[in-house]
């Protein structure tokens, strides 16, 4: 049975993760991180702490899906005790990509900013299609509920870091997240990556490519958070039986 502590277990992915992880029987709720009192019971089994150096030692593999903040502290006491990681959260700024990067040397780590098996097939269609299709302009829209606070999200980047890797292109010379006023016409390399917030959407990505005369639309909706969830403990049972090194939910697909 493969036991797994939880990392962000307030957050609404979180919370899901646990009820997954109770009515699966390959799966055990080892421990619980919290920063804030839980608002719900755990089982008597599951260690609850607010120490990294329990918290690690205790389970065979651990999923966060936290904060940008949350997770970088996580990266910089996980040498120490090296566990294998999924780490699910979005809006890592450059310091902790490196220090995941840095981590990955003494552990397995997946990290991946969308756990749908969808999304994952829709970056692979879609860096096909930016590379044969290479005259067509690149527009990437995302919409999610009114309480997420990155933007673009996780995703979104990195499906037009996709788009940008099959053009040898960089990424932080051609996206643009914004168009307003008299801006001049679109470059041709220029990859727009815009955001949309609202309501309860769960997530929904559209990458489409623009030609003079027709254009391909591909779109992925997330409709439900459970989605990342089951996921998210996928990916725990592959990570748990790899060597040490940087993972993406590709890897584990085979794709």
């Amino acid at each position: 049975m493969l036991q797994i502590g939880i990392f962000g277990a307030t957050g609404r992915v979180g919370k899901l993760l646990i009820d997954e992880i109770l009515n699966h029987e390959q799966f055990e709720l080892s421990s619980v991180y919290v920063r804030n009192e839980l608002q719900y019971s755990l089982p008597a089994s599951t260690m609850i702490t607010r120490d990294f150096e329990v918290f690690l030692q205790s389970s065979d593999v651990i999923i966060d899906f936290s904060s940008p903040e949350a997770t970088k502290a996580l990266l910089e006491v996980a040498p120490t005790h090296p566990t294998p990681l999924v780490i699910g959260t979005t809006g890592l700024d450059n310091d902790t990509y490196n220090l995941l990067e840095s981590a990955a040397n003494s552990m397995p780590i997946l990290y991946a900013a969308n756990m749908s098996k969808g999304i994952a097939m829709l970056d692979k269609i879609a860096a096909l299609v930016a590379a044969t299709l290479k005259e067509s302009d690149i527009e990437i829209c995302e919409i999610h509920h009114r309480y997420k606070k990155d933007a673009p999200s996780g995703t979104a980047l990195s499906l037009a870091q996709s788009c940008a890797k099959a053009r040898n292109l960089n990424l932080d010379s051609v996206r643009v997240s914004g168009r307003d006023g008299h801006i001049g016409q679109r470059r041709a390399d220029e990859i727009g990556v815009m955001s949309l917030r609202g309501g309860d959407v769960v997530g929904r990505h559209t990458i489409g490519f623009y030609l003079d005369g027709e254009y391909l639309e591909l779109t992925h909706n997330a409709t439900s958070r459970l989605t990342f969830a089951k996921g998210a403990l996928d990916m725990a049972s592959f990570i748990v039986r790899q060597e040490n090194g940087l993972y993406s939910i590709q890897d584990a697909l085979n794709l």
